[in-house]
């Protein structure tokens, strides 16, 4: 797992802390492609309604896989700042 994550934080897909409202997985996967996270989400949705099922599949997924901005060598886990999830 630690494989995954280090992968994707070398290609710039990681979870917002900032811009999250569940996970961060919309606003970290809008800031790789270069769009805000309102969008993004927005854009999550209408896969949502066009391919039923698929994104309550993946977001969780990608969830578990994708480590938080700044976090340190094993990913997501560690000390979180006060304040968040």
């Amino acid at each position: 797992m630690d494989d995954i994550r280090r992968s994707l934080a070398r290609q710039g897909i990681t979870r917002s802390r900032d811009d999250r409202v569940l996970g961060g997985v919309c606003a970290g996967l809008g800031r790789r492609v270069g769009i805000d996270p309102w969008p993004a989400r927005l854009i999550l949705l209408v896969l949502m309604v066009v391919v039923p099922g698929s994104p309550l599949l993946i977001y969780p997924v990608l969830w578990y896989l994708m480590p938080q901005d700044g976090a340190g060598p094993g990913g997501s886990y560690g000390p979180r700042t006060p304040g968040h999830w």
